[in-house]
């Protein structure tokens, strides 16, 4: 794995967060961008990657996916993981 070049944002709080759950689940950002486009949200890799990066907003449909593929609740999402 690549380690992050850049720092990360605060355009989100979650962003940190989807990427310790994506890797403790052993899933590439590719394997979780299908995942939430299977439940209907329009993403692709660079937005997930922004999103992870936390350098783009989260919309809720995207935090409510993200937690429909991890099992959790989504205030999950905002908690120290």
């Amino acid at each position: 794995m690549k380690p992050r070049k850049k720092e990360l944002g605060n355009l989100n709080i979650i962003g940190a967060n989807v990427t310790k759950l994506r890797k403790l689940h052993k899933m590439t950002q590719k394997e979780l961008a299908i995942n939430m486009q299977l439940l209907g949200v329009d993403i692709n890799f660079s937005s997930l990657s922004k999103l992870e990066g936390q350098t783009r907003l989260a919309t809720d449909k995207e935090v409510f996916a993200i937690a429909q593929v991890f099992g959790i609740k989504t205030n999950d999402l905002f908690k120290n993981i």
